[in-house]
């Protein structure tokens, strides 16, 4: 079942990349208390994700924490690695959490995973993005097109809050 707006996110573990290596951190440990928006992509690097949404995120992290932001997340099935130089190459390495979510566990959890073993990229997770306060999701938009970034962009985002 696909999480909902009013749902309590489910306790998954990502991993992130600091300066002392990977550190283990979960779902109830990033939200918790927290006004929070996370965003979703299929896959660093990829062309939608790379030119459009992971970009449009970085320049509105002002205007997020303008609106009282505390967190701004993005989440991919890749591992800590990838997700780290991606946006370190992106300059979101000091504004936005990347959580990585290697084997697909939260995407799964949240009912939000792609199949995109057609295009040689396994399962990942679809493109979306969600309001959190708290741990509990307050609003969700989930693209219908993989390669488009209509409802889930930072602008959209700002506008639900």
């Amino acid at each position: 079942m696909t999480i909902a707006a009013g749902d309590r996110l489910p306790s998954v573990t990502f991993r992130q990349m600091t300066d002392e290596g990977i550190k283990e951190t979960t779902s109830d440990e990033l939200f918790a208390g927290k006004k929070a928006v996370l965003f979703a992509v299929p896959g660093a690097f990829t062309p939608t994700c790379s030119d459009q949404h992971l970009p449009g995120y970085v320049r509105a992290l002002d205007a997020f924490s303008g609106k009282g932001v505390d967190l701004v997340a993005c989440t991919a099935v890749n591992d800590a690695f990838v997700l780290h130089a991606w946006a370190s190459q992106n300059g979101a390495a000091e504004g936005i959490a990347m959580l990585a979510d290697g084997n697909g566990d939260f995407a799964k959890a949240v009912g939000l995973e792609l199949d995109a073993r057609g295009f040689g990229l396994g399962v990942r997770s679809k493109r979306y993005a969600m309001l959190i306060e708290d741990g509990v999701v307050t609003s969700i938009e989930i693209e219908d097109n993989p390669g488009a970034v209509e409802v889930s962009d930072a602008q959209s985002m700002l506008s639900a809050l």
